[in-house]
């Protein structure tokens, strides 16, 4: 059975786009399209849709407070499409704290058609798939949250090892799953660098967003950025990211290229990057995510001779990338997303 795809956004122009985009693809069905909240609340009654592409600038209820009382009262998988204005961005991010599993940046000149039409397709496929789980309103009004109590404690009473060093990649869902995990983090953590499939400019409000929560200092990377205990590097949204070891010290490359199949950045460049400069002293964690980004890099992480973590199945929203990992026999571990804190520490204790 097709995909069924209900299309939502204020401008006809769009609609229409969106529209043709998906056009005679044969797993997918764009079954209809809304102007409005109000007319989508009807339409996906009426329809029963796979999954919804959602616009947040929207009159008459504007789409996060339309996703809140969707995901609140019928979870469903939702796309956000979003403009690269930086005031787009943080709602466009918000949106996915509220239960959006993607976002998609509306095209510009950047993009060719086809290969805009290719993520659309490849996000609504990998939305189809996602686990949505109800969200509730009251965690759901932007507030900003307080960094909650760690559960991970310095490894050993000398703390961590001086080499240690955290990777972590995630794709559909991870912005959730990272912002999860880096709650629990102690601000003397040993460094930490991620790469999340996510749009260029979201980046910098996602780690802006994570900075803002985390007991750790969190930025978007920089080139030559030096990695060390207590910061976590993400990756830009458009560039690969790759750990160098220079003498004692790990810094960070941010380089251009084409993307490695198909992801920009590419979990698997900045993994293997870490399995060479860091060896048996780091740690790897791959989060949820459609697709294979990340499985081989893991692999390699193992090899190393480090402790390599896959998040499970139930407590992922895309269980492809983690699934693929765990196939190919990269991950010593596999734990569900509370979980994966605690076995980082022990993980540490190891590397100490």
């Amino acid at each position: 059975m097709p995909i069924r795809v209900l299309i939502v956004d204020d401008s006809a122009l769009v609609r229409k786009m969106l529209s043709q985009c998906l056009s005679g693809l044969p797993d997918i069905d764009v079954v209809g399209t809304a102007p409005d909240a109000y007319v989508a609340r009807d339409k996906i009654l009426q329809l029963e849709p796979d999954v919804v592409t959602l616009d947040i600038e929207m009159p008459r209820m504007d789409g996060i407070s339309f996703l809140r009382k969707l995901q609140r009262h019928h979870p469903m998988p939702v796309i956000v499409i979003s403009s690269v204005a930086r005031e787009s961005c943080r709602a466009s991010l918000e949106a996915l704290y509220a239960g959006a599993v993607d976002v998609l940046v509306k095209p510009s000149g950047s993009y060719s058609v086809g290969d805009w039409r290719t993520k659309l397709a490849d996000k609504v496929r990998a939305a189809a798939m996602a686990r949505v789980k109800a969200h509730h309103a009251e965690a759901q009004q932007g507030q900003e949250e307080a960094p909650v109590a760690s559960v991970v404690k310095p490894a050993g009473s000398g703390g961590y090892s001086a080499n240690a060093l955290i990777a972590i990649g995630a794709s559909t869902g991870g912005t959730e799953a990272i912002r999860s995990i880096l709650r629990r983090m102690p601000a003397n953590s040993p460094p930490i660098v991620i790469a999340q499939h996510i749009p260029p400019v979201f980046s910098m409000e996602f780690a802006r967003g994570l900075d803002k929560i985390c007991p750790l200092e969190v930025k978007e990377a920089v080139d030559q950025d030096e990695a060390r205990p207590g910061r976590v590097l993400v990756a830009p949204g458009d560039a690969h990211l790759v750990v160098k070891k220079i003498g004692s010290r790990y810094r960070v490359a941010v380089l251009d290229g084409p993307p490695v199949e198909y992801h920009k950045p590419s979990i698997n460049v900045l993994f293997k990057s870490v399995a060479q400069a860091a060896g048996h002293s780091a740690v790897g964690v791959l989060l949820t995510g459609m697709g294979s980004d990340g499985a081989d890099g893991l692999l390699q992480i193992r090899q190393a001779g480090a402790v390599t973590i896959a998040q499970d199945e139930a407590s992922c929203v895309v269980f492809g990338m983690p699934k693929e990992a765990i196939a190919r026999g990269a991950a010593a571990y596999v734990a569900g997303l509370n979980q994966i804190p605690e076995v980082m520490e022990s993980a540490l204790r190891v590397c100490a």
